[in-house]
């Protein structure tokens, strides 16, 4: 008895695997192991308790002659709650082949029907649990309606839930979330204003619903109506600011946070990060930065990844291989994938290239989300035999099947480089459907290498896919601008026009002192754009001085030259530039983030910039970094 409660409290304090195994050998000493109580404990332990140790639960459980339900119920949560959920399946088959199933079993097993997708599953498991008479448990119920809601079946998880005799919150949560999970508010709204009683889930599933859906007004009224919000209901708003691009205000959240003494968790970190990340926030980062190492949050990986991808996506590559080399523990594939992409983003295809080299030696298997990013290295670097290369790598080496994102590297990789009709060629030959946004990058190759002919035939299949899309007609006309045909263009903009397109706007925007300012070309003036426009005539004037001529082949109307001038003399990245300039400190490095392409007037620009006023320039564009520094970009030109 006495080496039983010892057992029991040594189990208890465990916290890893390699302590669970001294246990395991405790109790193999002392004969121990085959005690039913301690044998279920130990599974307990293993499948739940402690992280990645569910293979060694198992390879416990196989040594126990005549197991129970609850060494059953424990391995099948354990599988339910792994990355091999499919694997639940199984225990439990062979679990009913010896023993009855109880209410736990159902409830456990249907969450792993719901986490593997698997609706005819679910579906059979509901038909067991009727025979066993367990369908009508609450427990059994409630995890019914989430199967059903997860797997894509709503009506049935409204009809389980209005058929269940009796419902706790847990079972009105559950719907709340299957309507919010299938981006039916209305439902949801119904659902919630029926609840009898709420507690603090049922908020934060209502609040999570609405950021889904895009709905942050309305989700920021829903939360300022919460009683008592937790950490969960501050992260979940944090994340949906960053998400729908409302980047200040996702600082804002963070910092009130903060100032009311919430304690951030993981979630909420990687959450603010993100808008760091998407908005160039370098000094907001830093800031970030800073307080996870006070808090002790640089042994999360997630939390760790999300900083690297931050520093690599604000321009500050040195800054991301320093997170990446001193990452604790051992680094997941995202980690060395998030690190390949920002090499690649920032021009550094060899670097990009070795450390994929590099992940392999480790033995870690890359995914397709890290052939994407050594494909766009090969890409922007030119680099096509190694790209054709990297492609055939995926399937030969790693059986990884190409998808429509890998096809679309290899069409940008020819493009980019000139071999247009390569490029075409290779659409036709794609053994998937190519989907508009293969046309779309082959129809921007056309743009950058002027080849009219090819663009009016890939337009006539965009066509047929996306008629409306305003971003396909400014790139024709484009083209055509380019080749001084006006009728062409005059031709497409009435075109839009008549469809009522209009052009997405081109933004830019910097951080200073910590405040993100965006500018848009053309809009109405006030005292930031003032100050804006009146130091961009005071540079334009100095480079033209230093023999700057305009490149105006771009602008989309048959106008004289000087009206041309104009037009590109206002584009948003050099507003934000001359900002900066009146702004920042003499040798600070400005970072600029624009949503469109930098054109080709404002890309030389920049370099001349950088030249004239001994200035670093960083810009974040749609595809890639130009680092501007002594009149040259580390684009090389290529992008």
């Amino acid at each position: 008895m006495h080496g039983e409660h010892l057992c029991k409290s040594l189990l208890k304090s465990c916290k890893s695997l390699n302590c669970i195994k001294q246990v395991h050998a405790f109790a193999y000493k002392t004969a121990l192991k085959n005690d039913p109580v301690i044998a279920g404990e130990f599974i307990l332990c293993c499948a739940v308790l402690i992280t990645n140790a569910i293979e060694y639960a198992q390879r416990f459980f196989l040594e126990i002659t005549q197991p129970d339900v609850f060494m059953y119920n424990t391995l099948i949560r354990g599988f339910s709650d792994s990355n091999s959920p499919q694997r639940a399946l199984t225990t439990f088959v062979e679990m009913c082949r010896n023993l009855n199933p109880d209410s736990y079993s159902f409830a456990f097993i249907l969450k792993a029907a719901a986490l593997s997708r698997c609706f005819r599953t679910g579906v059979q498991l509901h038909c067991m649990g009727m025979k066993y008479g367990l369908d009508t448990h609450v427990f059994v119920g409630t995890t019914l309606v989430s199967m059903y809601a997860e797997c894509g079946g709503l009506e049935f998880a409204r009809k389980v839930f209005d058929e269940m005799p009796e419902r706790n919150v847990v079972a009105w949560n559950a719907m709340v979330n299957g309507f919010c999970r299938g981006g039916e508010l209305k439902g949801a709204e119904e659902v919630f204003g029926l609840m009898p009683v709420r507690d603090l889930d049922s908020w934060n599933v209502m609040l999570a619903g609405y950021v889904k859906a895009g709905e942050v007004e309305v989700a920021e009224k829903f939360f300022l109506e919460i009683p008592e919000k937790d950490g969960v209901s501050w992260s979940t708003m944090i994340v949906g600011f960053a998400q729908n691009c409302c980047f200040d205000s996702a600082f804002g959240y963070f910092r009130e946070m903060q100032r009311i003494g919430m304690r951030s968790n993981e979630a909420s970190l990687t959450g603010v990060l993100s808008a760091c990340s998407q908005a160039g926030a370098f000094e907001f980062a830093k800031i970030l930065h800073a307080f996870m190492e006070k808090s002790g949050f640089v042994w999360i990986t997630s939390v760790n990844n999300a900083l690297l991808d931050t520093y690599s996506r604000c321009g500050n590559v040195c800054m991301a291989l320093l997170i990446f080399e001193r990452m604790p523990g051992e680094k997941s594939v995202i980690s060395w994938t998030s690190m390949i992409a920002g090499l690649a983003m920032q021009g550094y295809a060899e670097k990009a290239m070795a450390l994929f080299m590099e992940m392999e030696v480790f033995g870690l298997r890359p995914d397709g989300i890290t052939f994407i990013s050594v494909l766009y290295a090969c890409s922007h670097a030119g680099l096509i035999e190694e790209g054709c290369r990297y492609f055939s790598k995926m399937k030969e080496k790693y059986g990884l099947e190409p998808t429509i994102e890998h096809y679309g590297c290899m069409v940008d990789l020819y493009g980019r480089a000139g071999q247009l009709h390569k490029a075409y060629n290779f659409i036709l030959q794609m053994p998937i459907p190519p989907n508009a946004i293969i046309w779309r990058t082959l129809l921007g190759a056309c743009s950058i290498h002027g080849n009219i002919e090819l663009a009016v035939q890939v337009r006539k299949s965009l066509y047929e896919m996306d008629p409306n899309n305003s971003g396909d007609h400014v790139l024709l006309s484009n083209i055509y601008a380019a080749a001084g045909k006006w009728k062409d263009v005059a031709s497409v903009r009435k075109s839009m026009t008549s469809k009522k397109l209009n052009k997405n706007p081109g933004w830019s925007m910097l951080e200073v002192d910590k405040v993100m300012y965006r500018f848009v070309a053309g809009e109405r003036r006030n005292k930031i754009t003032e100050e804006a426009y009146d130091k961009l005539e005071e540079i334009m004037l100095k480079l033209k001085f230093e023999g700057y001529i305009p490149e105006s082949r771009g602008v989309l109307h048959d106008v004289e030259d000087e009206e041309k001038e104009d037009a590109v003399s206002k584009h948003s990245e050099k507003l934000a530039v001359a900002f900066g300039m009146t702004r920042l400190c003499k040798g600070r490095v400005l970072r600029v983030v624009k949503n469109l392409r930098v054109c080709t007037d404002c890309h030389m620009v920049m370099k001349l910039i950088s030249k004239v006023y001994k200035l670093e320039i960083v810009l974040r564009d749609r595809s890639r970094f130009h680092s501007f520094k002594d009149g040259l970009c580390s684009c090389k030109d290529y992008w």
